[in-house]
């Protein structure tokens, strides 16, 4: 549970605003969406070693380029 401690005279969209900000590092709503649908290791593997090779050929093409 998240606490935001609101000071004397601040404004609640400022308060709001720090809420968010907080929640949204706290990764919440990413671990939710992953847990929504099961994805097989085998298929979490291959999606990192594509973006990975598609990362490695835009680093090449920079020195490169």
């Amino acid at each position: 549970m998240l606490i935001i401690p609101v000071k004397e005279g601040e404004n609640i969209d400022r308060a709001l605003k720090r809420f968010k900000r907080k929640f949204d590092r706290t990764k919440t709503m990413k671990n939710l969406r992953n847990r929504k649908n099961f994805t097989k290791p085998s298929v979490a593997n291959r999606a990192q070693r594509i973006k990975a090779s598609y990362v490695q050929k835009l680093r090449t093409q920079e020195e490169v380029g």
